[in-house]
């Protein structure tokens, strides 16, 4: 039985680095409700969702992690993907990546081998698999980096992604510290540094930008409400281009100096002007809580 355009928006591959969370995902999406199957041979995608939804009816959301575990079989995931793409009804995939310098450090704390790691170190076969995964990446609709993430924070950007009816765009404004690095995984990224800081103002530094008198003095600001105003407007723009092209999902970054103070009430307050019809929003704050 061939995928339907309403059934591809409640189909999912999980696939991407080994080591870099897919199980965890996998967990989340089964809390949700998701009926999920782990390794499995993507030519058989077809007719597992048309089982599955045979027996529990056509709303069911169905998702499969394959990676190179499958071996010479994970090769035609790529061309499942293309061939549902050229019929109409392409699945979602989402990509997990993590730093080599991460994925070491998981394999060693597990104390596992690399699925492609054969007889060298556990960085040969990290190398070796971001050679197979390459394409796949570039290709993917979400792509989460998950290096800073805990399993309790990737759990958190699933359901953001994943929890609700599917929506044109689904937006993640993550508030996040320089000082903490980049995160990789955001389409757009805005620097708040411009702002005078709450950390030098002493009765402001203990508290973050989810609190009013932190929110009222970022926001205060003339340059503030003159940056929120054309961003939110920049984003009411480009939103509806990045539906149109098909892409579901975009993370809008938004950094502080610590991922505080100004980046936290602004994301607040972007999201408040950005949430309406059509667009689902959800606030993360990467970096809250760090220091």
């Amino acid at each position: 039985m061939p995928f339907t355009p309403a059934q591809a928006s409640d189909t999912l591959v999980i696939t991407g680095m080994s080591g870099a969370g897919k199980s965890a995902v996998a967990d989340a999406l089964e809390d949700l409700g998701w009926w999920v199957v782990d390794n499995m041979p993507p030519r058989l995608l077809p007719e597992l969702v048309a089982t599955i939804r045979e027996v529990s009816g056509t709303a069911t959301r169905v998702a499969i992690v394959a990676d190179v575990r499958g071996g010479e079989l994970f090769a035609e995931l790529g061309h499942a993907v293309d061939a549902a793409t050229g019929a109409g009804h392409r699945p979602t995939v989402l990509f997990l990546e993590a730093t080599d310098e991460v994925l070491v450090r998981r394999f060693e704390s597990a104390r596992r081998p690399h699925p492609l790691q054969a007889d060298g170190r556990i960085l040969d076969g990290i190398v070796a698999e971001r050679r197979v995964l390459a394409e796949l990446r570039q290709n993917a609709d979400l792509v989460v980096d998950t290096s800073s993430l805990t399993v309790h924070q990737l759990g958190n950007r699933v359901r953001a992604a994943f929890a609700g009816e599917e929506d044109p765009v689904r937006v993640i404004l993550l508030s996040f510290g320089f000082k903490y690095g980049l995160p990789v995984d955001a389409d757009l990224v805005a620097d708040l540094r411009f702002l005078p800081n709450p950390y030098w103002v002493p009765e402001l530094r203990p508290l973050t930008g989810q609190d009013s008198a932190v929110r009222d003095y970022v926001l205060g600001r003339p340059r503030a409400t003159q940056f929120v105003d054309s961003y939110s407007e920049l984003l009411a723009d480009v939103l509806p281009g990045y539906s149109d092209e098909g892409k579901r999902f975009v993370t809008v970054a938004l950094g502080c100096t610590g991922g505080k103070h100004r980046s936290v009430a602004v994301s607040e307050e972007l999201a408040r002007r950005l949430a309406g019809p059509g667009v689902s929003v959800r606030v993360v704050h990467r970096d809250l809580g760090r220091e």
